[in-house]
């Protein structure tokens, strides 16, 4: 599994050349269930064969109740009911997880050590995660709803894959010999920037963990991370094998709770240095005007995203239903890169949209650790309702609903597969992040109406073109103002490739050489030479 390509796994990568090869088979999902058959619904769920050990706060080194002794549930979003009670941290434990992180980072032996040790428990940690793969996935899927083989034979492999990486990054780190006008010996150091606060959401719980984690711990910082409200088993499962490692105490600590006292109180910290978070755009406002707001600590934002997926005329129109598809409904559509404007050339519009919408009939939705599912259910109640008022507005906006707009099944978080066309730029499925499984379809009729359109938006995260012209290919990805522009495949996710947004879609950026750069300060150090030989 190791030698696996991660994009080949986590991306949908078509070849011009080749018949397209679904994501649906790689992963073994069926292709002919019945529309939206709700026999996988109505069953038991299956009872996942993993323990729940480890619902208390992380925090230098220990498993500890909060300070409260309170706790917040957890839930099965395939059934709304409880998995297990967690302990629910506030700002008191925010204070103690904090002190630990300064004292590990002040006093400990963490930032002292060679970057060569920090790199060899980097990766015993991964080894561990490899060899408890099978319960992580599990974790995962329950906690999130996710299908199973998604989280086996793409994420984990994936987060193994980034420890790998950022391992080999810690003992690479180093600065500058600069040469100066006069006679002086000027080098940089880049040197850890300290404590550093991190908020992880629910839709890629460990994936996220490992973009946050993994370059603070190259660089040689300490970290205080508040997993998301609605997922915080697997971070606390993976805390528990960062410390078999050998990871010292106090480096690592995990504190579960809510935004708005958890999450507040870290952004707000006078003793963390730094802060990075991945969410909503209008939380990301908040967590930088706390930020600025205390000590004016730097901040890292990966938000919001309303992608535009531009289809040209030149496409194979059967290739390119098949990738739109996985652009939109990958993760049930709660992906902030989701491709979710799906601009279709006038000439090749209405087979596109008889295809899509027969593709989308044939999405087999139910119990995520069934094999055959591609789609489980939305990860809560508050999504779920979002994701339904949506639908609504663009049912009231007059978009045509070609399939789906109503809840699968009658219990659990799911929503059938939907697809509007006769999509317009001003309605608000074509406007707001909606984050669930609903493609809207609009028509364009030249490359600079496009360009224009599709940057029409406050956001700018990314952004997917399919053509076999290689100068169409270069125009668009020049001309649309998005961080990430994949031609001709989507969500490839590879440990070196940078990710973030323009506009307000994030500061900075994550993945790759760039996101060690949110995790280190640059000193410049002088010294007067006597007498050089040379300057």
């Amino acid at each position: 599994m190791a030698a696996r390509r991660i994009s080949t796994m986590l991306s949908r990568s078509l070849s011009l050349a080749s018949p397209a090869s679904s994501f649906g088979r790689r992963y073994g999902f069926g292709r002919g269930m019945q529309r939206f058959s709700t026999a996988a619904v109505l069953e038991e769920p299956i009872t996942p064969s993993v323990d729940i050990n480890y619902t208390k706060l992380f925090i230098n080194g220990q498993f500890v109740d909060s300070a409260s002794g309170k706790t917040f549930p957890t839930l099965d979003p395939r059934t709304g009911e409880v998995i297990a009670h967690v302990a629910e941290g506030d700002k008191e434990d925010i204070n103690r997880a904090v002190s630990a992180a300064r004292k590990a980072f002040d006093e400990g032996p963490w930032p002292k050590m060679s970057a060569y040790e920090r790199s060899r428990i980097m990766l015993r940690f991964a080894d561990l995660v490899e060899k408890n793969i099978k319960e992580l996935s599990q974790l995962e899927t329950w906690d999130n709803g996710k299908p199973f083989q998604q989280a086996l034979t793409a994420e984990l492999p994936m987060f193994v894959r980034l420890f790998h990486y950022y391992a080999g990054w810690a003992d690479k780190i180093h600065g500058l010999t600069v040469p100066a006008d006069g006679p002086h010996h000027v080098q940089t150091l880049h040197e850890p920037i300290g404590v550093a606060g991190q908020i992880i959401p629910w839709n890629f719980p460990l994936l996220m963990f490992a973009w946050k984690v993994g370059p603070a711990l190259a660089c040689g910082n300490t970290i205080v991370l508040k997993s998301a409200e609605q997922t915080p088993l697997t971070a606390l499962y993976v805390a528990k094998l960062f410390h078999e490692a050998g990871l010292p105490d106090g480096v690592l600590n995990i504190v579960s709770g809510y935004g708005p006292t958890a999450g507040a109180a870290l952004a707000s910290h006078m003793d963390v240095d730094k802060i990075a978070f991945t969410g909503s755009t209008e939380t990301g406002k908040i967590i930088l005007e706390l930020a600025a707001q205390s000590n004016l600590k730097p901040v890292t934002l990966e938000l919001g995203g309303k992608s535009p997926f531009i289809i040209c005329e030149d496409a194979d129109i059967d290739k390119a239903v098949e990738l739109a598809h996985f652009a939109l409904f990958f993760n049930q559509g709660q992906c902030c890169c989701a491709g979710s404007r799906t601009f279709v050339h006038e000439k090749i519009h209405d087979e596109f949209i008889a295809k899509a919408k027969a593709r989308a009939l044939r999405r087999t939705v139910g119990d995520p650790f069934k094999k055959e599912i591609e789609q489980g259910p939305q990860i809560d109640s508050e999504q779920f309702q979002k994701v339904l008022g949506y639908i609504k507005s663009g049912i009231d906006s007059n978009a045509t609903l070609e399939c789906g707009g109503e809840r699968f099944g009658s219990k659990g978080y799911f929503i059938q597969p939907t697809v509007f066309s006769n999509v317009q730029d001003d309605m608000l499925i074509a406007q707001d992040e909606i984050f669930g499984p609903v493609q809207s379809i609009l028509k364009f009729k030249d490359i600079d109406e496009v360009i224009r359109r599709a940057n029409a938006t406050r956001y700018g995260l990314a952004a997917g073109v399919f053509t076999s012209s290689i100068d169409t290919a270069n125009t668009l990805s020049r001309g649309l103002r998005a961080g990430t522009v994949w031609v001709n495949c989507f969500d490839v996710f590879d440990a070196g490739i940078p990710f973030g947004g323009y506009k307000m879609s994030g500061i900075g950026r994550e993945k790759g050489v760039y996101s060690l750069n949110n995790y280190l300060q640059v000193k410049a150090v002088v010294t007067p030479l006597k007498n050089p030989a040379w300057l």
